[in-house]
């Protein structure tokens, strides 16, 4: 099993900004794929930036220009870099990575998808 911990979040004003971070622990081979979607009330989950060693960094056109997403160089973490920030961006912030793993100590031949919990990002007027 893997496990996505996120840390950072919180409350932040307009124009401010904030960093999110995200690391995949537990029986990883490699992670393929890496990043973020959030989700606003009522909203439905959105894409806002991603990393794959076959794609290089996708971006969510709302947040081009402000938001930068990097990782370390084991390719299991993941930060946010988060610019200025607008009302519009609040929203429950998940980490996501794509993950091929082992079956016992075999490399698994498919990969996994998990998700973290979310962090709450809320940027005030």
């Amino acid at each position: 099993q893997v496990q996505l911990v996120e840390s950072g979040g919180g409350l932040v004003q307009a124009g401010g900004s904030l960093r999110i971070s995200c690391t995949a622990v537990g029986m990883i081979f490699r992670v393929n794929k890496m990043g973020w979607y959030r989700q606003a009330p009522g909203e439905q989950r959105e894409l806002v930036a991603s990393f794959a060693s076959g794609e290089g960094t996708a971006y969510a056109d709302s947040v081009k220009g402000r938001f930068t997403i990097s990782g370390d160089h084991n390719g299991n973490s993941v930060n946010l870099q988060m610019s200025g920030l607008s009302p519009e961006d609040t929203a429950v912030y998940l980490c996501f990575a794509d993950v091929t793993g082992y079956e016992g100590i075999v490399i698994s031949t498919k990969s996994n998808t998990y998700w973290g919990k979310g962090t709450l990002v809320t940027v005030s007027r």
